[in-house]
């Protein structure tokens, strides 16, 4: 989702490295010219989810069913939505384009974003559905004092989803942009309107619904890709890398070194700093914590993140042939690819239409693009509940409003974060959009992940530890990657003698130094100013969290 570092070094090279040989063909591609297939898909998928939508309506009328579905949704249909949810542009895009340009080491982020889901289910997925009710500072502040703690976690809530969807928001414009050359700007709002149409009419059901759907979708275009690219080495993944190592079909060598890590990062700090913010930013990502809600219990909670844990494990177990099928089979290779993206998003669209022609494409990019609206629709739900559930309601309502006051309320608030989310994504046209997906992991794991885990673990936390706790994780993060040589260097172009990007602070991945910062604050403003009331509820707050007594 950081990541940071490393994804705006591959964002930011206007080329890939230089390959062993140069191409010995030009590819042709349809990209940046409307075709009947791109059309013809895009209207289809968009009329499907507005179908869903309009039964989902009908459904939606209390608070409950606004933000969770009515804790009707079934572990498998939650799993795929949680697999839907986390399967973004940055995945299906982004990976498959760094492993394409950058060999080994873009199953970096395959491999981090993976290894998460365990801790996920294990350490927060039950106290989480026992204990909250629609957003996960409902669990923050269970036992502590209310106002102050809300709002600490309305702030690092929405600053993590806003970034998240910037980049979506960058990237779904950038996608629409090539594929039927319309203007930047009115992609962004035709992006915009289709969104807000899911999360206002249809709530938490109606996401729910679009992201199973592109989920099947999703799963089935790269098992097909995956296929066509296989085939063409006798289904046997050893000729494929053999190929891109020694001289793959469209000519190009690219070496040992294509297998081979330390292509994106060396630095151990910066590793492990990259690793820890993949792992332990899901744990705080708002728009995947607030599914557990949909759920009628714990246990199909956990059965949830089973299932997801299976299908984003298979979707990360094959990308990574894409990707480096992209390298091998498109004429022009790494020079081609990075030539029409500079980050390679483009691969796996470029690879579609190089297997099976401009139809397939048309299929893979209507499926990203439904990729990306999906998840700026669950966002979007997870922003307006951070205001209107923990601020609105919880604080300034002190909890005694209507259903339908909260769910107006929440509507209003689905619309104020879509127009934001349409203009900075207007605003950040151009910029690096895995960068911005970085950033958001970064602050999930130094902000909301360090609360949470110690709100429901240790007995002496405290209101004062949490929200020291998570205003220092936010603000050591944010501060860091802005002054780091990813933001200091390449965005405000600070160069060093040897012209190369520096920062004021030299690491590019925050995540070990905020992170840490977060837990340790945390620990010890709590120490130092214990909270008798917050211990005495810890123990009846226990029974909530493991036999489920109380939940909702």
């Amino acid at each position: 989702m950081h990541l940071t570092a490393l994804s705006q070094l591959l964002l930011s090279q206007a080329a890939p490295a230089a390959p062993a040989a140069a191409p010995l063909a030009k590819a042709e591609t349809t990209l940046g010219h409307p075709t009947f297939a791109a059309i013809g898909f895009f209207f289809l998928i968009v009329a499907v989810t507005l179908v869903i939508t309009y039964f989902a309506a009908k459904k939606t009328r209390t608070s409950s069913e606004f933000y969770a579905a009515g804790r009707s949704v079934s572990a498998l249909q939650n799993g795929f939505a949680l697999a839907g949810d986390y399967m973004s542009a940055a995945s299906f895009l982004g990976i498959s384009g760094m492993v394409a340009l950058k060999g080994y080491d873009g199953m970096i982020y395959a491999t981090g974003w993976l290894v998460g889901w365990p801790a996920l289910m294990f350490l927060i997925a039950e106290p989480l559905r026992n204990i909250g009710k629609f957003t996960f500072a409902d669990v923050v502040a269970s036992r502590l004092r209310q106002k102050p703690v809300r709002i600490a976690s309305a702030v690092g809530g929405i600053l993590t989803v806003l970034f998240y969807t910037i980049a979506q928001m960058v990237g779904s414009g950038a996608l629409i942009q090539l594929m039927f050359g319309l203007k930047y700007e009115v992609a962004e709002m035709i992006v915009g309107a289709v969104m807000l149409a899911y999360v206002l009419f249809g709530g938490m059901l109606a996401t729910t619904w679009v992201q199973i759907v592109k989920a099947v979708l999703l799963l089935i275009g790269v098992s097909f890709l995956t296929v066509l690219v296989l085939a063409k080495f006798g289904f046997n993944p050893g000729n494929l890398y053999s190929a891109v190592v020694n001289g793959a079909p469209n000519g190009l060598k690219y070496g040992q070194a294509a297998l081979e890590p330390g292509g994106l990062v060396s630095n151990p700090i910066e590793a492990v700093s990259l690793g820890l913010a993949l792992m332990f930013g899901l744990l705080g990502l708002p728009h995947i914590l607030m599914r557990f809600y949909t759920v009628p219990d714990a246990k199909a909670a956990r059965k949830s993140v089973l299932y997801a844990t299976g299908l984003v494990g298979y979707f990360y177990l094959i990308i990574p042939i894409v990707g480096f099928g992209a390298a091998a089979l498109i004429p022009g290779g790494r020079g081609f690819i990075a030539s029409i993206d500079k980050g390679g998003n483009m691969a796996s669209p470029l690879l579609a239409e190089q297997l099976a022609g401009a139809g397939f494409l048309g299929f893979i990019a209507a499926v990203a693009f439904a990729t990306i609206l999906a998840v700026v629709a669950g966002l979007t739900l997870a922003g307006a509940s951070a205001y209107s559930h923990d601020i609105y309601v919880s604080v300034i309502k002190k909890g005694r409003a209507s259903e339908d006051e909260q769910v107006r309320v929440a509507k209003i608030a689905t619309v104020v974060f879509g127009v934001f989310a349409v203009g900075l994504g207007i605003l950040f046209k151009g910029q690096n959009v895995a960068f911005m997906v970085g950033l958001a992991f970064a602050i999930a794991a130094s902000a909301n992940f360090p609360a949470l885990l110690l709100s429901v673990v240790w007995k002496r936390f405290t209101t004062n530890g949490a929200v020291a706790s998570i205003i220092v994780g936010a603000l050591v993060s944010v501060v860091m990657i802005l002054l780091s040589p990813t933001v200091w260097g390449e965005v405000f172009h600070h160069l060093g003698p040897d012209g190369k990007p520096v920062g004021i602070i030299p690491f590019k991945n925050p995540a070990i130094f905020s992170m840490a910062a977060a837990f340790l604050v945390g620990w010890v403003v709590s120490l130092l100013a214990p909270e008798e009331s917050a211990q005495r509820a810890f123990e009846t707050e226990k029974i909530r969290t493991y036999l489920g007594v109380g939940a909702e």
